[in-house]
C-alpha cells in the first residue's frame, strides 16, 4: 500500500524567542488580492462586512477579517477565521477583481519591544509609532523580499511574505533578532 505523503506548512515548528524579539508563524488564513474603482467599494464593503479603507497605510479589522490598503484601487483580504472570501466577493455584482491567494502568501507575527529594530535591520521605512502607527499597513520590502507590513499592535507587526519566500524573511528576522542582543 502506498504511503500517503504529509504535507510540510512552510516555517512549521520554527519559532524564536529571545531578549525583547519574538518570532512565530501566523496561524492559516484566507487571503485574497482585491481590486476594484471607487464605485464599487461600497457594495463590495457590505458583503465583507467592513469597510475597505481608502487611505495610504490604511486598514479596517471587524472580527477575524481585516482589509490592507495597498493602492488607490487595491486592497489584501485576510480572514483568519476560514471564510471563503471568494465566493463572498463572487456575490457582488459590481465591477471588481478578487484573486485567492490563500496558498500563496503566509504571515510571521513579529513582536516585542525590540520590533522597531529587528524589522529596520532589513526594511527601510521609519517605523517608529509616531510614523507607522498601531494599523498602518504598507507593501515594502525586506532584505530583497517584497512584504506587506502591518502593524497590529504598539510592539506587535504582522509580515505578509510569498511562502517561497517565508524561509529567507523568517531567517532575515532570527539573524536581526540575534544579531541585536550581541
Amino acid at each position: 500500500m502506498a504511503e500517503t505523503a504529509r504535507r510540510t506548512f512552510a516555517l512549521e515548528g520554527r519559532s524564536y524567542d529571545g531578549d525583547g524579539i519574538s518570532l512565530a508563524p501566523a496561524g492559516p488564513a484566507s487571503r485574497i488580492s482585491l481590486r476594484a474603482p471607487a464605485e464599487s467599494l461600497a457594495a463590495l464593503s457590505e458583503a465583507l462586512g467592513l469597510d475597505l479603507p481608502v487611505r495610504p497605510k490604511a486598514s479596517a479589522r471587524k472580527n477575524a477579517r481585516a482589509a490592507l490598503w495597498l493602492g488607490p484601487d487595491e486592497w489584501l483580504v485576510i480572514d483568519e477565521g476560514g471564510a471563503d472570501l471568494m465566493a463572498i466577493c463572487a456575490r457582488v455584482a459590481a465591477l471588481h477583481s478578487a484573486v485567492d491567494i490563500s496558498h500563496r502568501n503566509l504571515a510571521i507575527l513579529v513582536s516585542g519591544r525590540r520590533v522597531e529594530d529587528v524589522l529596520n535591520a532589513a526594511c527601510p521605512q521609519d517605523l517608529s509609532v509616531a510614523r507607522f502607527p498601531v494599523g498602518a499597513a504598507s507593501r515594502t520590502v525586506f532584505g530583497k523580499a517584497e512584504i506587506v507590513l502591518w502593524r497590529i499592535g504598539e510592539d506587535a507587526f504582522h509580515v505578509e511574505c510569498w511562502r517561497s519566500f517565508a524561509d529567507y524573511v523568517f531567517g532575515l528576522l532570527d539573524a536581526a533578532g540575534r544579531e541585536a542582543v550581541r
